[in-house]
Order: C-alpha cells, then sequence, then structure tokens
C-alpha cells in the first residue's frame, strides 16, 4: 500500500481496521488493536490499543505476543485488516477445532491452503511465542506448527483474501 497505514487504508467507504472491529467484536467478548503507529486515531474508536513489545516491528508474530500479554481472557483471537471478508464464525469454529483437537491453538485453512494470521491462541502460549521471537522466528505458519495447531477448514477460501496493494483491495467482492 505504498507505506501507507493498511489499517487506516478506506474500502467502500470504512477503513479496513474498522470493518475488521466490526465483524469480529459479536464474535469475542473483548476487542482491541495492534498498531505500531497512529495510535490517536486508532484510539479514537473507542478500543485499546496495543503496540508491539518493541520497535523491530518482528511482524504478526509481534502483534500476538502484544495480544497475549495484554488480553484479558483466557483465548485471544487474531485477524488482519487487509482480508476484510473473514467469516462471521471464525471464532467459533476455530474454538470448536482448538477444543476438538485438546489444542491451545486453532489456525483457519481454507481449501487447503494455511490463513496464518487467522488464530485462536490460549493464553499459555505467551512464553512459548515470547522465547521464539526472541530466537527469531518471524513464520507464523512454523511456529503454530511448532505449537501443535489445530486446523479449523473453511470451504470458501475468498474469505480469506488479502490486499497488499490498492488494486487488490479495489478487485475484492463486496460483501456486508
Amino acid at each position: 500500500m505504498q507505506g501507507a497505514d493498511k489499517g487506516l487504508v478506506e474500502w467502500r467507504g470504512e477503513a479496513l481496521a474498522a470493518r475488521a472491529l466490526r465483524r469480529l467484536r459479536p464474535q469475542v467478548g473483548q476487542i482491541a488493536i495492534n498498531a505500531n503507529r497512529h495510535h490517536p486515531i486508532y484510539a479514537g474508536w473507542q478500543v485499546p490499543v496495543w503496540p508491539d513489545a518493541d520497535e523491530s516491528f518482528a511482524g504478526p508474530l509481534a502483534g500476538m505476543l502484544a495480544g497475549l500479554t495484554h488480553c484479558g481472557t483466557d483465548w485471544l483471537a487474531t485477524v488482519p485488516c487487509d482480508s476484510p471478508l473473514f467469516p462471521d464464525d471464525l471464532v467459533a469454529r476455530l474454538a470448536a477445532s482448538a477444543r476438538d483437537a485438546s489444542a491451545s491453538l486453532a489456525m483457519a485453512t481454507a481449501a487447503g491452503q494455511a490463513q496464518p494470521v487467522f488464530l485462536l491462541l490460549h493464553k499459555s502460549l505467551r512464553g512459548a511465542l515470547a522465547q521464539a521471537l526472541a530466537e527469531g522466528e518471524h513464520r507464523v505458519r512454523r511456529w503454530a506448527a511448532s505449537q501443535g495447531a489445530a486446523m479449523a477448514d473453511f470451504e470458501d477460501a475468498s474469505a480469506f483474501a488479502n490486499a497488499n496493494t490498492a488494486q487488490e483491495l479495489a478487485a475484492l467482492p463486496w460483501r456486508p
């Protein structure tokens, strides 16, 4: 997105992060944003804003660690803001997969393809995640596999389409 803060990029008249909040809010008990810039804007949305623990910008795993550090619940659901079509039953299905597999982590898959930032993580993973980041791990899929992630399969792969450019964002199909 040419250096733009993806969360503030508008799609169909709504900032991507605001859309993610709106779609995720009915699925969870508490909600927050992981952001490393533009904190006053995000804070204006009346949700907690949790930055990464340091300024190394270590990617999604660092955001997940921030979530596990601040989360007031036993489980943390994560979604990226650049995938605005994620399922309305995402968290329930991730929770069912974690429960059925007695796992502390569940990851979405769609049409056999892992969707590694659509996760449900138990708070007990905080130490393992902090250690992995300290050892230089940055790949969500590899770390999740090392933790025995359960997989929650979704049939509609288009629900996980992400947009890394303005053109990709414009090409996404409209869904409320």
